[in-house]
């Protein structure tokens, strides 16, 4: 089981994750949305397409762009479509 953790509270949790660059993306029904605000921020890969972020909330506590996805991933990184990874402090473990 892999999960993630911010401030001591579980994001996500599953035995399914991809890793891609080091980074386990986890499938968006293991997230705990409810700790997940959408963010303005995007950025692009060239080779798995444009990235859109989450911040984490936790207790009050923001963690901005923490968490990031991509809803259009190019063909050749089609396996992280649905899926979250996480960064920025989050303890993936």
């Amino acid at each position: 089981m892999v999960e993630a953790r911010w401030n001591g509270t579980l994001i996500a949790s599953s035995n399914d994750t991809v890793v891609v660059e080091r980074n386990h993306y986890f499938p968006i029904a293991s997230v705990d949305a409810s700790r997940l605000r959408p963010s303005d921020t995007t950025t692009i890969c060239p080779w798995k397409g444009e990235a859109h972020y989450y911040d984490i909330h936790v207790e009050g506590a923001n963690n901005p762009d923490a968490a990031w996805y991509y809803p259009e991933p190019k063909a050749a990184a089609e396996e992280i479509h649905g899926r979250v990874a996480f960064w920025k402090g989050v303890e993936v473990v």
